[in-house]
């Protein structure tokens, strides 16, 4: 995997878990991630999935979006 495409995932996912900024943000990210369709971009995802600080919604939608990359 190329550094770009790793460091570009790690911003992401920085984004998606980032509070303080608008859930509408934090789902375009979580998007993103998933429109990457790497195996890092999976296992973030599916930290992601498991990350209790995240409402129910984007958990689902990182969820989803995992499943898409394994489809």
């Amino acid at each position: 995997m190329t550094e770009p495409v790793i460091a570009e995932i790690k911003k992401l996912a920085a984004i998606a878990t980032d509070m303080d900024l608008s859930g509408g943000l934090r789902a375009n990210a979580i998007k993103n991630m998933g429109n990457i369709g790497t195996r890092d971009a999976l296992l973030a995802l599916l930290e992601l999935a498991s990350n209790e600080k995240l409402n129910p919604g984007e958990r689902k939608l990182a969820l989803k979006q995992a499943e898409r990359i394994i489809k």
